[in-house]
């Protein structure tokens, strides 16, 4: 595993998010889908609380005190019950940037990537064991996840606004 370019994606994320969305107004940030998907609001704020609740404690706990339960996280529900869709996307950028800034000095504060016990294990109880690599390759492929969803989502914008207009010429969204 190199770790040093996963985490260094980690940090150029935190500048690619705000670049993608960052000028977004606020019904596009608000805007959702027929099928009730989250907006791309939703989807950054939910990437905020991601820093602070799920992959740095969880990654933190791992390496630290494998055998400690990790905090639980219901993403599904937070979003409902915290109203993400209420929310200004510049306070969520804001927060998402200041967070992974945390993330990635948390990180290189480790020490060289060399010298960290990537194989400590935490026994998850629904997905078996976890290892602290496992952990740090799933939060760069979160990012590229949710910005596969942020691209998609704006696609889905586009074709709604058209009304009546294609974008077929475009190409089709195929994933």
């Amino acid at each position: 595993m190199d770790a040093e370019r996963l985490i260094a994606r980690l940090e150029r994320f935190g500048d690619t998010l705000p670049a993608v969305v960052g000028d977004l107004c606020p019904p596009d940030a608000r805007w959702r889908p027929a099928d009730g998907a989250w907006s791309i609001l939703e989807i950054v704020t939910h990437l905020a609380d991601e820093e602070v609740e799920d992959f740095r404690p969880r990654l933190r706990l791992t390496l630290d005190a494998p055998a400690e339960p990790w905090p639980p996280i219901d993403p599904e529900v937070s979003a409902v019950e915290r109203r993400y869709n209420e929310g200004d996307l510049a306070v969520a950028l804001g927060r998402f940037r200041t967070e992974r800034r945390a993330s990635v000095q948390w990180l290189r504060g480790l020490g060289p990537a060399a010298s960290v016990d990537w194989r400590a294990t935490h026994a998850h109880p629904q997905l078996g064991s976890m290892r602290a690599g496992d952990l740090l390759v799933a939060w760069v492929a979160h990012d590229s996840l949710h910005l596969r969803q942020i691209s998609k989502r704006t696609y889905q914008m586009t074709q709604d606004d058209g009304g009546e207009y294609e974008a077929r010429y475009a190409g089709e969204w195929t994933s």
